[in-house]
């Protein structure tokens, strides 16, 4: 099937629930036609902030037919459990590896956007025997290499001050709205004509469930704890397998200049900058991400 076919309409594999420590957990897996195919190191798939495995709407298709392909839901996104508990890196990456270690089994390909990103990283650098090959679609730094000393601690104060449900809950329930939805992400893509109203609703749904607007609360809450993350060229300095890092020129979500810190910490990273493109690049340009994932996988292998 051509792409510009299957770009009309999302094609998400057998979706799946999994109970993961008493919270359901949606995930999706894709097995290729092809005996070949389906004997390739299987690729794992984490989103990003906001998002959910509906995220890979324009990969998952012709991924799935590369190779095996896993992609679920982060705990409190998607059609995850919003469960009424601090987040953070730590244990988004505890929930992708005992999904690596009782669904898959085997070593894999690592996959995440931006916030999936630090997490792919930090489950790497935790489970080193889980990962193979680390690609990294953009990367966040932890907020002790942004500020630090009192400043860090005066921004947690004030942060702390406005993550309260009194606050949160009337601003969930504007931001929530489709129009708005629509705007947001009309101002992070590159390309408007690709926020349709598919893309719309794959965000507008998860924050209609039951327990959302508690989950951004924690969510908020989180965010102001030291242990949230770690620091990232810390966790990409422990790994030593084939890495590679893509950033859009025109991201308006993480600064490209980003990049060059991560690379410090670790010059065997392959990075790629992918010109004229915005912060979902793996949906506004699928077949450049296409090209440079399967030449860099082939160089590697």
């Amino acid at each position: 099937m051509k792409r510009s076919q299957a770009r009309g309409r999302i094609e998400l594999g057998s979706q799946r629930f999994w109970y993961w420590r008493g919270w359901r957990v949606r995930y999706t897996y894709i097995k290729p036609d092809s005996l070949q195919a389906q004997q390739r190191m299987p690729m794992l798939l984490i989103h990003g902030f906001g998002a959910s495995l509906e995220q890979w709407r324009s990969n998952l298709e012709n991924w799935g037919q590369q190779r095996p392909v896993y992609a679920l839901d982060l705990l409190g996104f998607g059609h995850s459990q919003k469960s009424a508990i601090l987040l953070g890196a730590e244990v988004w990456q505890a929930q992708a590896y005992e999904f690596w270690q009782v669904i898959i089994g085997q070593p894999v390909i690592m996959l995440g956007h931006s916030l999936g990103a630090l997490v792919a990283l930090t489950a790497t650098a935790r489970h080193p025997e889980m990962v193979q090959r680390l690609v990294l679609l953009t990367l966040p730094l932890a907020r002790q290499e942004l500020v630090a000393g009192w400043i860090d601690r005066l921004a947690r104060g004030v942060e702390g001050l406005f993550a309260t449900p009194l606050l949160l809950r009337p601003l969930f329930l504007v931001a929530r709205q489709p129009n708005f939805i629509r705007k947001a992400l009309v101002n992070i893509y590159q390309n408007a004509e690709r926020v349709d109203a598919g893309l719309v609703d794959l965000f507008t749904r998860p924050t209609l469930e039951r327990g959302a607007a508690r989950t951004l609360n924690y969510l908020v809450k989180s965010r102001t704890q030291p242990d949230f993350s770690d620091v990232t060229a810390s966790l990409i300095h422990r790994i030593s397998i084939p890495i590679l890092l893509l950033w859009g020129t025109r991201d308006k979500v993480l600064p490209p200049a980003w990049a060059a810190q991560i690379l410090r910490a670790n010059p065997h990273v392959a990075y790629q900058p992918i010109e004229d493109a915005g912060h979902c690049f793996y949906d506004e340009v699928p077949d450049i991400l296409d090209s440079i994932l399967e030449n860099w996988l082939q160089a590697v292998s």
